[in-house]
């Protein structure tokens, strides 16, 4: 089984490298790093054991690259509109693609745009960022859920996982919505609240008021779960994800980190769209509703 990796940065970048230094096969895409990583490799700093890929399948164009089974996509959501022209060269007939994004509505979206593409989501649990060419920094933990969108043959996202284990990461096979919304419950409040507020994650915990708003919005979540007969994201899970939360090194979210570097915010997939899918269903999450206006407001006026 070989893999492509379109989106080589802190979670592409991550997973991509920990398989090819395993032995398998991965061809990744690069853009601003492709000079860089031709001449010096790509690096991986990581709690779990440093590497470096001296000769990574480097390329700038998919022109170049071969037909994979396993598609890897690492771009930000915002750029998700260059997947019409970016995929199509690496497409066989049994392809899978894997969205290791961040957001509700991904893979439907996707879906619309190529109706027969064999999709699953890709649900990282990891603390990682890429602030330098080249060089992915990996925080804590690591593990991916793979959550089954709509590929027919079961047996290809099962390999996919096993593949994960073999190169040493934790993986495992999950329940498609389940996986997406737990995301969500973490995702949504974390993410937005760090750059509101212009702090990391240990500091939103530490104080009493945004540690009770934090929870506060992870129930708007898990309401919403609910609502839409979504297992298993309840208020046990919120609570693990605040204690999780709490064990981590002190952690900018990749949110806080595109508003920090001046890059447009994937506020669409994280906000926009579950409070959709939320109206849909008949449910307010007025809090995380504020707190999109304001990250509106912020990435306005950054124009």
């Amino acid at each position: 089984m070989n893999f492509a990796v379109i989106g080589t940065g802190a979670i592409g970048g991550f997973y991509g490298a920990k398989l090819a230094n395993a032995g398998f096969e991965v061809h990744f895409l690069f853009h601003k790093d492709y000079d860089f990583v031709c001449k010096n490799g790509l690096a991986v700093d990581s709690c779990d054991g440093s590497f470096v890929l001296p000769h990574p399948l480097a390329y700038h164009s998919v022109a170049d690259m071969p037909k994979c089974d396993v598609v890897l996509v690492g771009l930000k959501s915002v750029n998700n509109h260059l997947l019409r022209n970016l995929l199509p060269p690496l497409l066989h007939e049994r392809t899978l693609v894997v969205l290791i994004q961040n957001g509700i509505g991904l893979e439907a979206d996707l879906q619309q745009e190529f109706p027969d593409l064999a999709i699953a989501a890709g649900l990282a649990f990891i603390c990682s960022s890429k602030t330098e060419p080249g060089r992915v920094s990996h925080q804590c933990y690591g593990s991916i859920n793979i959550g089954n969108f709509s590929c027919r043959d079961k047996q290809l996202v099962t390999d996919v996982v096993e593949n994960f284990r073999l190169a040493g990461i934790t993986a495992n096979e999950v329940e498609y919505h389940e996986a997406r919304w737990k995301k969500a419950v973490w995702n949504m409040p974390f993410n937005g609240m760090t750059v509101a507020l212009d702090t990391q994650t240990d500091c939103l915990l530490a104080n009493h008021d945004t540690e009770k708003l934090i929870f506060d919005q992870m129930m708007e979540v898990v309401n919403v779960a609910q609502h839409l007969g979504i297992e298993n994201v309840n208020r046990d899970f919120a609570l693990q994800m605040m204690e999780t939360t709490r064990e981590m090194t002190p952690y900018s979210p990749s949110m806080k980190l595109d508003y920090d570097f001046h890059r447009p915010m994937e506020i669409d997939y994280l906000y926009t769209r579950p409070i959709a899918e939320a109206r849909k269903a008949g449910v307010q999450m007025p809090k995380l509703e504020m707190l999109e206006a304001q990250l509106r407001f912020l990435d306005a006026k950054r124009q």
